[in-house]
């Protein structure tokens, strides 16, 4: 399939954002300093990833406070952004203010679950994301919000002034690792709900459960600025170590491009 001029740029340069959290995850269990997020995030820097992804929970399970004090400025210093992963609280948009990420994206929080289960519902919770949304924005910080590929969130997003929308990538992961029949359906909802976005002038991300078998797939949608990765990665990172997990899982997003323009 060849490429137009204008969605050339596109398909030739996707950015990879590497989420540490779960280095922190290591770290927290046994109440040590180490492994360092930090040192993380240096290597992932160097490794190629064109930016790093930390979700500060309200329950502080993983990346703390000092955490993301941390990398923000390391993040800075380095010409990189950081992605702060926030639930829509005050709590939260109080630190999003005072360190000023380069990116906050705004995702659903419950206590009682492993980890982020579903997209956030921009729809049903307007009032509380839209006041949100302006707060940050006014602040100079890009806002994103994590959402199904759904053409109602879509549009609620587009709606409450967000600038990005990452659309959720789980549900067709999950369905792939298993070997269900809906994965291409899935697959194809994530297509169609990149170009909505993207015609509604949103940039688009994606993330969520993505490894070596779904980046392919994923990476090959052109609207697609973005893939957030992190969970698959820092457990590849035991057997092969973090450098060589992000170098190659960057080689095949760069080879899902180039098939697309080819």
């Amino acid at each position: 399939m060849s490429a137009t001029p204008t969605s050339l740029h596109r398909v030739r340069r996707l950015r990879l954002g590497v989420n540490i959290d779960h280095v922190a995850t290591i770290r927290n269990a046994r109440g040590e300093g180490y492994p360092d997020p930090a040192r993380a995030a240096e290597i992932a820097m160097a490794a190629g990833a064109d930016g790093i992804t930390a979700h500060l929970r309200e329950d502080r399970r993983h990346i703390s406070d000092a955490d993301i004090e941390t990398l923000a400025g390391l993040t800075r210093k380095r010409g990189k952004p950081l992605n702060f992963e926030m639930a829509v609280t005050q709590e939260m948009e109080a630190i999003a203010l005072r360190h000023r990420p380069h990116a906050a994206a705004l995702v659903p929080e419950r206590r009682e679950e492993v980890t982020t289960e579903g997209g956030l519902d921009v729809v049903g919770q307007h009032n509380r994301v839209a006041p949100c949304v302006t707060v940050l924005r006014n602040a100079g910080v890009r806002v994103s919000l994590f959402i199904e590929a759904a053409p109602a969130q879509i549009q609620a997003a587009a709606d409450v002034g967000a600038q990005v929308v990452e659309l959720h990538t789980g549900a067709y992961c999950l369905a792939v690792r298993e070997r269900r029949p809906e994965a291409e359906a899935l697959l194809q909802a994530l297509r169609e709900g990149a170009r909505q976005a993207d015609a509604l002038g949103l940039e688009v991300h994606a993330g969520h459960g993505i490894d070596y078998e779904t980046v392919g797939p994923i990476a090959a949608i052109p609207e697609i600025a973005e893939l957030n990765i992190g969970h698959f990665l820092i457990g590849e990172a035991i057997f092969t170590g973090l450098d060589p997990a992000i170098r190659r899982m960057r080689a095949l997003m760069d080879a899902a491009r180039d098939e697309v323009a080819a």
